[in-house]
């Protein structure tokens, strides 16, 4: 087996847009249920309509990169507001089915025929780079060493996305020591205790699921920032890759979700190598395809055994879990 090749391809993993997309995404997620307690499986709605829409309107309406980044956001902020409004009065287990419901409506709807002209169906889109790559500071060349070599234009996408990913985290950080932080923490913890000291709870919720919202648009925009905008990447397993990550990191943290993104993403990275390759070389009773299927198994072992052993996460704080009482 080709250890140098194993342990490259996952180190690539450290600094990649996927998982920088995922640490972003799992980062709104923490908004929404580690500090306000809202049950949101519908992440990948928000991921997709921030990539569809920021491709959508660089595409379609030859917008600069900029503002289709703001296009992205938007869209998740629009959505967020569609969203809240019918389901936030509903229970914990209700709001979970919902939003996965609605996840899938919007993965569809990208899908179905009726908008090809927009989204290309099932194609998916392509060919939207070039004005974000005008806006590259790095001049043409090759930077980096090892597993960490990028050319300018991987590299430009990577900055993008960790200065992103930097400016989330210090936004979220300031929002939750301040009083409307306090009262989100207090909606996870007993909403009727905060109704009663005249907050009111809908219009908290409402604006945590914008501002987690738009944080998941934002790692759907760096998601499709290097390659193209996949519709099948939108599935309900990357809702529960995301809710692995956060649980993984620590739902109520800050850094929790990108620590919990690094992590996730290089022991994926490493196993869907090395399964494969320690299969081909006799050494597992199945072929590299089955192999590859195993990782999937193990990381539905690993959340489990988070859940029931961890489940405030590497860095988060037990009794801020409600769902541990």
């Amino acid at each position: 087996m080709d250890f140098g090749s194993i342990f490259g391809n996952t180190a690539s993993y450290l600094f990649s847009p996927t998982t920088i997309a995922y640490a972003l995404a799992a980062t709104g997620l923490a908004v929404h249920f580690g500090y306000t307690g809202l049950l949101n499986f519908g992440m990948a709605a928000f991921m997709a309509i921030g990539g569809y829409g920021y491709a959508i309107s660089i595409l379609t309406f030859g917008f600069p990169w900029w503002l289709g980044v703001l296009v992205g956001i938007t869209g998740g902020a629009l959505f967020a507001l569609l969203l809240g409004i019918p389901t936030l009065r509903l229970r914990a287990d209700y709001l979970a089915i919902a939003t996965i419901a609605a996840a899938e409506v919007v993965r569809l709807m990208f899908v179905t025929e009726l908008f090809k002209d927009w989204t290309n169906s099932a194609g998916g889109l392509s060919g939207y780079h070039q004005s974000f790559r005008d806006a590259n500071p790095f001049p043409p060349g090759t930077y980096g060493f090892g597993p960490w070599t990028y050319n300018a234009n991987d590299l430009w996408v990577r900055v993008f996305g960790l200065l992103t990913l930097a400016l989330t985290i210090l936004v979220v950080w300031a929002l939750m020591r301040s009083p409307w932080g306090r009262v989100l923490k207090g909606i996870r913890e007993d909403e009727d205790a905060v109704r009663s000291l005249g907050k009111n709870v809908f219009a908290y919720k409402m604006q945590a699921l914008v501002v987690g919202g738009v944080i998941g648009a934002l790692g759907g925009i760096v998601f499709v920032l290097p390659s193209a905008v996949i519709p099948g990447s939108y599935s309900t397993s990357l809702t529960f890759f995301l809710w692995t990550i956060l649980l993984l990191g620590g739902a109520a943290t800050v850094f929790g979700p990108t620590l919990g993104a690094v992590l996730f993403w290089v022991v994926f990275a490493f196993l869907g190598a090395l399964l494969p390759a320690m299969a081909t070389a006799g050494y597992l009773p199945m072929t590299s395809a089955q192999a590859d299927v195993v990782r999937y198994i193990l990381i539905g072992i690993v959340l489990m055994l988070i859940v029931v052993f961890r489940p405030q996460g590497i860095l988060g704080n037990k009794r801020e879990m409600t769902f541990v009482k």
